[in-house]
C-alpha cells in the first residue's frame, strides 16, 4: 500500500506550478502574448473539444481549465499586477 503523500510536497508542488503558470506566456493563436492565467475560460473550453496541445503548454492549459471551471482561478490573483492609480 502507498503511502498518503507529504502535504507539505503536494502544497509546494502546487505553488511551483501556479508560479510556473504566472510566467507563461500563450506563444500562438489568437491570444498570444497573454499570460496562461488570465486566457478566458471559452478560449481554453476551445482546447477541450478541438484537443490540448502536445507537452507541458498542454498540461498547463488544461490546469488553468480546471481552476477556472472549478471557480478557484482566485488563486491566480497574487501574480496579476494592480492597476496603477492615476495621480490626483
Amino acid at each position: 500500500m502507498a503511502a498518503d503523500p507529504d502535504p507539505g510536497q503536494l502544497r509546494a508542488r502546487a505553488l511551483a506550478e501556479l508560479d510556473e503558470i504566472a510566467r507563461t506566456i500563450m506563444p500562438f493563436g489568437r491570444f498570444r502574448g497573454r499570460r496562461l492565467h488570465d486566457l478566458p475560460a471559452e478560449y481554453l473550453q476551445w482546447f477541450v473539444h478541438h484537443g490540448w496541445p502536445r507537452g507541458r503548454i498542454g498540461e498547463l492549459l488544461q490546469i488553468v481549465h480546471q481552476m477556472k471551471s472549478d471557480g478557484s482561478d482566485i488563486a491566480f490573483d497574487r501574480y496579476r499586477t494592480t492597476r496603477r492609480k492615476t495621480p490626483e
